[in-house]
């Protein structure tokens, strides 16, 4: 990576750290709600959301990296990070729905349409740089198994 560069890595591992990171703040305690519901069995323990969310993060942040340095041309990266914008948008109030507010539906309707808003990112990435959509592979499966878990926990509540 050329020096230079290194403020770009920077600024697009932060912006989805700190998307998250916010939306964890405002939703408040997490641990608390976790605890408070039924949950579906394969449900992991509390400590694993935010591991795995700050790793998926910075994936997210890296796949975005390589789309705004690469040498696509800037119509094509501009559709591609408008559906990154909307998907982190989307991310960013799932918690609330679900632990603030626990509309344990409307948060998995809405889940739903964050899964197919990452299927429709991940391949705009791909068409740019073959490593960024593979970046959000990760956050693909991720969304899915917490989909069931929302789903699960709609069930028995």
């Amino acid at each position: 990576m050329k020096k230079n560069q290194w403020p770009r890595l920077l600024a697009a591992l932060l912006l989805p750290l700190t998307v998250g990171g916010l939306s964890a703040w405002l939703t408040g305690s997490f641990s608390e709600a976790y605890q408070s519901v039924y949950k579906p069995l394969l449900s992991p323990p509390g400590w694993v959301f935010p591991v795995v969310w700050t790793a998926l993060y910075l994936l997210m942040g890296y796949a975005s990296y390589l789309v705004w340095t690469s040498d696509a041309p800037d119509g094509e990266k501009k559709g591609a990070f408008t559906l990154y914008a909307v998907q982190l948008f989307f991310n960013f109030v799932w918690p609330l729905l679900f632990f603030r507010w626990r509309l344990f539906w409307i948060a998995f309707v809405w889940l739903v349409l964050l899964w197919v808003l990452i299927l429709l990112t991940k391949r705009r990435f791909d068409g740019i740089d073959r490593r960024s959509g593979l970046c959000l592979a990760p956050y693909l499966v991720w969304v899915t198994f917490a989909a069931y878990l929302n789903l699960g926990v709609s069930l028995l509540n």
